[in-house]
């Protein structure tokens, strides 16, 4: 596992230990980055069930202004600080070890412009983490809540701000892309 481009490009990135987290290949990495290219210059991100920490920095390593990184896993969270240090881009980053449906709950103090969420596989989380955002300042206006699930996990939910726009099937992996209806439709939130 590596950081592909940017400032710390090239880096190796340690795995949490034991068998509780599914990094994110490489191949569906550049194919995300691929899409948020455009996006990612001086966007603050929050990474969700961040595991490894390896979408948080590669959105930092792409010029990403700040990412938060939500674990609950004290393991994960001494990785995530372990791969902040090997890339040097600690100083833009915040780790948080919470479970993200407490943080998400709680009135943010900031918006942010793309939220990955990458759960464990066949408990719904996803689903769940999204119906919250649906109903919170999380995400800021126009911006981009991706959720990486396997693609036997969708299923269309009943969300009142937030619509798919995009859905990318690599494999394993699909990636379901969800913006602000009002925004999606050309109007303002």
């Amino acid at each position: 596992m590596r950081v592909i481009t940017g400032s710390a490009k090239g880096r190796i990135l340690k795995s949490v230990p034991g068998k509780g987290t599914r990094p994110i290949t490489d191949r569906v990495k550049v194919a995300l980055f691929d899409i948020l290219a455009p996006y990612i210059v001086r966007t603050r991100f929050l990474d969700l069930f961040a595991g490894t920490g390896s979408v948080g920095i590669e959105a930092l390593s792409r010029g990403a202004a700040h990412a938060t990184f939500v674990e609950r896993e004290w393991r994960a969270i001494r990785t995530i600080e372990e791969n902040l240090k090997i890339t040097d881009l600690a100083e833009r980053a915040t780790v948080i070890q919470e479970d993200v449906f407490r943080f998400l709950e709680r009135q943010p103090n900031q918006s942010f412009d793309i939220i990955y969420i990458a759960p464990p596989q066949y408990q719904g989380l996803w689903a769940r983490a999204l119906q919250i955002l649906d109903r919170t300042t999380h995400l800021a206006s126009g911006g981009l809540a991706i959720a990486q699930i396997f693609p036997k996990e969708f299923k269309p939910l009943e969300l009142a701000s937030l619509g798919l726009v995009d859905q990318r099937s690599y494999g394993s992996t699909l990636l379901c892309f969800y913006q602000s209806v009002a925004v999606r439709e050309g109007g303002d939130d």
